[in-house]
């Protein structure tokens, strides 16, 4: 199906579009916001799913605005692209498998797991494929949350970092993140729960086949298979070598050309693909209510 969607409309239900998409590019790297879209019917329509789909894998990250729609609807939407996970920290609604409610208010502040650079749970050993977040509540000015394209970061990369990077992997760990600040006995019961997963450093989109610089400051604590003779000349070598390269692809994540901004409004909704971005909610805010709403896609092994 073309991604030319304005070109080419689909022929779907009138309840969950009025005409045909209409896409509005964001940046030239990443993010566009549809519009004409009920994401509450277009659960039932496979046409309109198939070209959110397109989209999704074209731009990374897709918004939609004003989608008053129910928590079962917003499951519902978020189950047509695969099952979904439950968080080992965070939970889920009681009513709602799934459905983590991301919740700030005066008296519970921001915790701060969320204001750096990151892909979800890289810490699985199947990351998410993608995640819908939607805003129930947020404060008038701030609390944006910004994406990164992934894979325009690691198309940018000189070619010698290429070719050093393309065989190495990296360690991704949920206890050196959200088990930081827990006791060390409920830190290492989580990690006994979750041992940290081990991913290749450029991982292939598995239904794009673009390469995508897979490691992020959040999760990714060192690289596996970086002390060979190749990379290490001396003892001293290993340690700051494999640290600042490691510092060096992260940072990547910094670049505004790869970025997208958006600024949150009462049932606005983000739909990102995991595989290829990262994101970083910004905490510029006043202590406040500011209440998401969040699905996660299970995903696929990486490689």
């Amino acid at each position: 199906m073309t991604q030319d969607l304005q070109a080419a409309p689909a022929v779907v239900r009138a309840t969950s579009l009025s005409s045909s998409i209409q896409v509005e590019p964001l940046t030239c790297t990443i993010g566009a916001e549809l519009g004409n879209v009920n994401l509450g019917a277009a659960a039932e329509d496979d046409s309109l799913m198939a070209e959110i789909r397109a989209l999704l894998l074209k731009y990374h990250v897709v918004f939609f605005r004003d989608q008053d729609i129910t928590r079962a609807q917003h499951v519902a939407f978020a189950r047509r692209f695969g099952e979904l996970e439950e968080h080992p920290v965070v939970g889920s609604h009681p009513d709602h498998p799934g459905l983590v409610q991301i919740y700030k208010t005066p008296e519970n502040p921001p915790d701060r797991n969320e204001n750096s650079w990151h892909t979800d749970a890289t810490w699985r050993e199947k990351p998410p494929l993608g995640c819908v977040l939607r805003c129930v509540e947020c404060p008038p000015v701030g609390g944006d949350t910004m994406w990164v394209n992934m894979v325009e970061a690691y198309r940018q990369l000189p070619e010698d970092i290429k070719t050093k990077i393309a065989s190495l992997r990296a360690r991704h760990s949920i206890e050196a993140s959200f088990g930081a600040v827990m006791p060390i006995e409920k830190r290492l019961a989580l990690k006994a729960q979750y041992p940290d997963a081990e991913h290749p450093v450029v991982r292939i989109h598995p239904e794009t086949g673009e390469k995508i610089l897979f490691v992020n400051g959040s999760f990714t604590t060192h690289f596996t298979n970086f002390n060979t003779p190749a990379n290490v000349r001396f003892g001293l070598d290993k340690a700051p070598g494999a640290s600042q390269l490691l510092n060096y692809l992260t940072s990547q994540a910094n670049i505004p050309e790869y970025q997208v901004r958006f600024r949150w409004k009462k049932n606005s909704v983000a739909f990102w693909d995991n595989r290829s971005t990262q994101h970083y909610a910004v905490m510029d805010y006043p202590p406040c209510h500011r209440k998401m709403e969040r699905t996660a896609i299970i995903g696929d092994l990486p490689y």
